[in-house]
């Protein structure tokens, strides 16, 4: 599910800040291959998720939610990954698409993360972005999907992998009780006598 949720986080932050209204062009996240290519009608920036890892990141620290008049829910930190998405940009002509990319790399570069009000509620953590910097990635993708060369960029997504459900925190400690016994006097021995 979160990857889904991404996925739509990225589809706003598009529209939202390029902007790319609906009416004018889509956002898609299947993979570029000269079929689906040749079936475009309009411009179209293009995700495709081409890997998912771990993340060197630390998992993020537990989250409380509070609910009223109940006990508050935990969530135990998330593991971290990276989704790893090729980003191209899809027009008509050269130019168009040149201006499309140039607009959306322009776009990454300056965001660090997806912004909080456009993304779904269901995230458990922000997502980091960051663009890729591996040159021969590009090429070796492209022709593993059949497409031809493109102009694009690799982005990085680092976001919780919800792999850990809300759960009722346990109750607060209210008081502590002393637990000491007197220590019993231990056994007097047999042998009273002194050695020689």
């Amino acid at each position: 599910m979160f990857i889904n949720n991404v996925d739509s986080g990225l589809e706003r932050m598009v529209r939202d800040r390029l902007p790319l209204p609906e009416d004018i062009g889509d956002v898609t996240f299947d993979a570029p291959t000269s079929t689906w290519s040749a079936q475009l009608s309009r411009i179209t920036v293009s995700f495709f998720l081409y890997d998912v890892r771990r993340s060197t990141l630390p998992s993020r620290s537990a989250t409380l939610r509070p609910q009223e008049g109940r006990q508050a829910l935990r969530r135990r930190p998330q593991p971290m990954v990276e989704l790893c998405y090729l980003v191209s940009a899809w027009a008509g002509s050269s130019r168009d698409e040149h201006q499309l990319l140039g607009d959306m790399i322009s776009l990454l570069a300056a965001t660090d993360s997806i912004p909080q009000p456009l993304l779904p509620d269901e995230l458990s953590t922000p997502v980091q972005l960051s663009m890729g910097d591996d040159r021969s990635l590009g090429r070796e993708l492209w022709g593993s999907i059949g497409g031809n060369l493109k102009g694009s960029v690799t982005l990085l997504a680092t976001v919780g992998a919800d792999s850990f459900d809300w759960e009722e925190q346990a109750p607060p400690v209210e008081r502590i009780a002393a637990m000491a016994e007197r220590m019993v006097e231990p056994p007097t021995s047999r042998y009273t006598g002194a050695l020689a």
